[in-house]
C-alpha cells in the first residue's frame, strides 16, 4: 500500500463520525484529518475532488477490507448461495455504527454530478463480490450474475440502513430471503421454456428462425 493510500484511508475512517453531522463535504474530510494526525490541509490534497473522491475511496476501502474479513472464513465446506450470504453480510457487518454515513452517501448518489461514480462503485463492489468467492465465469452469465447479485446487495443495504433488530438479524434473515428468490430464477426460466417448446406454434416459429439462419427462409404453417 502506498503511503497516500494510507493516509486517504486514515482521513476516511476518521471523518466517519463527522459526516454524520456536517455530510461528504470537506469540513468533514478536515476533521478527519485532523483526527487521523495530519493537517486540514492534507484533506483538499488527498480528496481534491471532495465528496466524490471521499466517497469513492471509502467505496474502495470497503471492497477492500470486505476481501479481508472474507479471507479468515473457512469457506471449504459452504455451499455456492452460503458464501454469496456470508459475503453480502460481512460488507454490511463492519460498518454498523457508521449507517448514518452510508446513508449520506446514497443520498448524494442521484446527483448529477456523482451519477457515474455511483454506478462504477455499485458494479465495482458487487464484481469484487462474485471474483472474491471464486467466480471464474467468462460468458453471459458473467453479467447476469452480477446483476442479479446487485439487485441482492442493494435490497439487503437499504433493509440494513433501518435495522433495528438485534445485531442486525432480521437483515440476514431478509438476505437470505433474497438469495432464494434469486436462485429461483434459472429453474423458473427453464420451466417456462420447457413448456413453451411444448407449444406446436413455439415449435412452427422455432423451426422457422432456424431455417431464417441458416438461409433457407420457409413459411410457417
Amino acid at each position: 500500500m502506498t503511503a497516500k493510500r494510507a493516509q486517504q484511508d486514515a482521513v476516511v475512517l476518521a471523518s466517519l463520525p463527522h459526516v454524520t453531522f456536517d455530510g461528504w463535504g470537506m469540513a468533514a474530510l478536515k476533521r478527519g484529518a485532523t483526527d487521523a494526525g495530519l493537517a486540514e490541509a492534507d484533506a483538499e490534497i488527498l480528496f481534491p475532488g471532495g465528496a466524490k473522491a471521499a466517497i469513492a475511496h471509502f467505496i474502495d476501502l470497503s471492497d477492500r477490507l470486505m476481501i479481508e474479513d472474507f479471507a479468515t472464513h473457512d469457506i471449504s465446506k459452504l455451499k455456492h448461495r452460503e458464501k454469496i450470504a456470508l459475503i453480502v453480510r460481512l460488507r454490511l457487518q463492519r460498518w454498523t455504527a457508521q449507517r448514518d454515513a452510508i446513508r449520506r452517501a446514497l443520498a448524494l448518489a442521484p446527483l448529477p454530478s456523482m451519477a457515474g461514480s455511483a454506478l462504477q462503485g455499485w458494479y465495482s463492489t458487487v464484481d469484487v463480490m462474485w471474483k472474491t468467492i471464486g467466480d471464474k465465469s467468462i460468458d453471459f452469465s458473467f453479467y447476469t450474475k452480477r446483476a442479479l447479485l446487485a439487485g441482492v446487495y442493494g435490497s439487503t443495504l437499504l433493509y440494513w440502513l433501518n435495522d433495528k433488530s438485534a445485531d442486525c438479524e432480521a437483515s440476514w434473515v431478509f438476505l437470505d430471503r433474497r438469495i432464494d428468490n434469486v436462485m429461483q430464477i434459472p429453474k423458473l426460466r427453464a420451466r417456462v421454456m420447457e413448456r413453451l417448446e411444448r407449444l406446436p406454434l413455439a415449435r412452427r416459429v422455432s423451426a422457422h428462425l432456424t431455417t431464417i439462419v441458416q438461409g433457407r427462409p420457409s413459411v410457417p404453417k
